[in-house]
């Protein structure tokens, strides 16, 4: 059995040198690597011929292939491609810089532009080899605990490759690169040639069978499982006991026989060619469906390519009536699509002499599909069954074309044009310490990778290092960046991070932790104060054994730690809570509302106080202190016991409690005629703490002639949190303050409490 599986007989690909071979015969190497090329091609090809040779020496690669035998294989795995003398050159050249100061202007200056760059994304990706290397052996261990995890992992490690680089032939080149290192560790054995198959099965064989790069595909996945499973390798060699001219003669005799008969029905543009299968699939397939060798009925297979879907039925009927068809091996796809679209006839018969032969019948529209288009025909053939990613599909279908037209592009311009146009750069792809790829929007900073990675250690996030080097905290990342976090032992997240012209976020989902962090922490002070003052009361009444469930319940609360908060924030008062641990507060009557204490004053007062309560005169009132009422605020009355009627905003969280427990104790009231006296209100400032602040704000108020009677600032963290308790005319007045407030420097906030 060669090493390099077989191609499929007659179908219409391009051949790719077995590079061990041809270099044997250098003038040989020299022709390969100049076919399809001009005479200044070809120059250009030679000098970089001789300025490699003399530059890599006797130098040897990490597997052991020494430099220039790799650069040579490469080559000529790319010459069979057909890719253009700047991917040829690349090939040739691509150690150049690890070896030589100021390498890649030398070949920019010497070999143009495109090769430079094109070696240079060679060279990034090569830095990731290392990474992903150690990541995917670990990561393809049957004892791995979370395999979809790793399966989602590696999927991510396949996109970052693409994202990585500016021209799909680099990834071409990567491709040809791996190959030839295994046709390296099939000459000369190696132990590191197991964790570089598993890495090969895992990430690139996928990555070439999405391109559509079969050529590629078929030999990476062939010696991989050579390397991996040497004795089931073997095992199966041995069962495919033909010798490959008798297969080949057994699949063209076959596709005459076949292609005759299809002329005869009239279905003459049919195009009929051979698909072998090979070692690491027939494997697959043993696996899948857990059957013997012999049952593996499309060992050997025909792949028919016809105009319409009539003619579909008609070679079909045509293929049973040759061959045999075998028991439930007949599936109809194009009756009944695959999830992913995918619509083809698949069949398999068995031949005069015994031998079995698989056909697929599909027209070209279906075939352009399978192999181009969105349906993304290669998730079935990974098992992998992914959730579809549409944009990204479109993208491998971008690029699965552009390979299509290689034999037409001959200006390497227009390669990067083309690429260009499903350029992965929606995405940055980061790497952790240990390896994991992390997937973030372009634009995303360290603090947002760290809150991807874990919420706690975005929280503790203190500072970054970028591929070694410490880096501020709004960077925005790369594709391909290797980020540490430097931690805090505790702490949180700075509100700093939330001030968008500082951009330390990028992403909703990071914000989102932030204000979560700091809404958390401001409701557990606000608890414990609550909580404090409750239990404090209680004791002084001689209570503190009450439950505190049930006492909620009284004042209209589902929890005890909804009372808590209420208390902390003055929506309840503590003869409230004293009026219901005595569980003495009585319905309202006319009788206690005609005892109620009236102003021994002149009737004029309750005018000059600018409050009317409909259908009552001269009844003591005052303002609530909870929400402060100011004209033209819409009020309410609440008459309480033994002070009166307290006037409440309409909006009053409190008055809401109260009202619930007692609505007979509810009083319509409006304001007078009379309104202009002074309100107290109480203002709130959240802001960027600075030198001059509060002075700043003290002058806003002082020219809009507000009259602070109280006033309690904190800073924390570097943000100032300010309360004022102001007189105030009116709420309009009010309201003009707090937009010249806004625009005080440094002000995020300032609101009426």
């Amino acid at each position: 059995m060669p090493d390099a599986p077989s191609r499929p007989y007659n179908e219409p690909m391009v051949s790719v040198i077995h590079s061990v071979a041809a270099q044997g015969d250098f003038e040989q190497s020299l022709l390969t690597l100049g076919e399809g090329l001009s005479v200044a091609e070809i120059d250009r090809i030679r000098l970089a011929v001789d300025f490699a040779r003399s530059t890599y020496g006797d130098r040897s690669l990490g597997s052991g292939e020494d430099v220039w035998g790799h650069a040579l294989g490469v080559a000529l795995i790319v010459a069979g491609l057909k890719l253009d003398a700047d991917s040829r050159l690349a090939a040739l050249l691509f150690a150049v810089p690890t070896l030589l100061e100021h390498g890649l202007a030398l070949l920019e200056r010497d070999f143009g532009a495109g090769v430079a760059q094109l070696v240079d994304g060679i060279s990034r990706l090569n830095r990731l080899r290392p990474i992903t290397r150690g990541f995917v052996a670990h990561s393809v261990d049957s004892s791995e605990k979370n395999p979809q995890e790793m399966k989602a992992q590696i999927e991510v490690l396949r996109k970052m490759l693409l994202a990585m680089v500016e021209d799909i032939r680099v990834v071409l080149l990567r491709l040809a690169s791996r190959t030839q290192t295994l046709r390296h560790y099939a000459a000369e054995p190696d132990e590191l040639r197991v964790p570089v198959a598993r890495e090969t099965l895992a990430l690139y064989s996928p990555l070439a069978n999405r391109l559509g790069v079969w050529e590629l595909k078929w030999e990476l996945e062939d010696l991989s499982f050579r390397f991996l499973h040497p004795a089931i390798y073997k095992e199966i060699a041995q069962q495919l006991d033909e010798k490959r001219t008798e297969r080949e003669q057994f699949i063209a005799e076959a596709i005459d026989r076949l292609q005759a008969e299809l002329v005869t029905a009239g279905v003459s543009s049919a195009e009929v060619y051979g698909r072998p299968k090979h070692i690491y699939s027939i494997w697959n397939k043993m696996r899948k469906k857990d059957v013997v060798f012999s049952e593996v009925y499309d060992v050997r297979a025909l792949r028919v390519i016809v105009n319409e879907v009539k003619d579909c039925y008609t070679a079909l009927g045509i293929v049973h009536h040759i061959w045999s068809p075998i028991a439930k091996e007949f599936d109809d796809y194009i009756a009944h699509p695959k999830g992913n679209d995918y619509r083809s006839l698949h069949t398999a018969v068995h031949c005069p002499d015994g031998r079995s032969l698989e056909v697929q019948i599909r027209t070209r529209e279906m075939h352009s599909h399978a192999e181009l288009g969105v349906a993304a025909h290669w998730r079935y053939k990974e098992g992998s069954g992914a959730t579809p990613e549409d944009r990204y599909d479109e993208k491998i279908a971008w690029l699965r074309q552009l390979l299509t037209w290689r034999d037409e592009v001959a200006d390497s311009s227009d390669w990067v044009r083309h690429y260009k146009q499903a350029a992965f750069d929606e995405t940055v792809y980061i790497l952790t310490p240990q390896g994991r790829v992390v997937d973030l929007p372009r634009g995303a900073t360290p603090v947002d990778f760290a809150y991807r990675v874990h919420t706690d250690l975005g929280h503790r996030c203190r500072g970054a290092k970028v591929d070694g080097a410490l880096v501020p905290l709004n960077t925005q990342l790369s594709t391909g960046q290797r980020v540490e976090i430097v931690l805090a032992k505790h702490g949180g997240p700075s509100r700093d991070w939330l001030n968008p012209s500082l951009a330390y976020l990028f992403t909703h989902r990071s914000r989102l932790k932030v204000r979560q962090w700091f809404a958390s922490l401001a409701l557990e002070d606000t608890l414990a104060e609550g909580r404090a003052v409750v239990v404090r009361e209680l004791q002084r009444m001689g209570q503190p054994s009450i439950n505190l469930d049930e006492l909620a319940a009284r004042l209209g609360f589902t929890r005890s730690e909804d009372l808590f908060i209420a208390v902390a924030r003055a929506k309840l008062n503590l003869r409230q809570l004293q009026g219901a641990v005595r569980g003495n507060e009585l319905p309202v009557d006319d009788q206690e509302l005609a005892e109620l204490p009236v102003r021994r004053q002149r009737d004029s007062d309750v005018a000059e106080k600018g409050i009317l309560i409909v259908g009552v005169d001269r009844l003591l009132t005052q303002l609530a202190g909870c929400c402060k009422p100011a004209p033209p605020d819409p009020i309410v009355g609440f008459v309480t016991r033994g002070k009166g009627v307290s006037v409440h905003r309409a909006d009053c969280s409190n008055f809401s409690n109260m009202q619930t427990m007692h609505p007979e104790r509810v009083i319509e009231t409006t304001w007078g005629s009379r309104t202009d006296g002074v309100f107290a209100v109480d203002i709130v400032i959240d802001a960027f703490d600075r030198q001059g602040l509060l002075r700043d704000v003290s002058d806003i108020l002082a020219r809009e002639r507000i009259n602070v009677i109280a006033v309690n600032t904190q800073s924390r963290q570097g943000n100032a949190h300010m309360s004022f308790t102001a007189e105030v005319g009116s709420v309009p007045q009010l309201n003009r303050t707090l937009a010249l407030l806004h625009e005080v420097q440094g002000v995020v906030s300032a609101r009426r409490a």
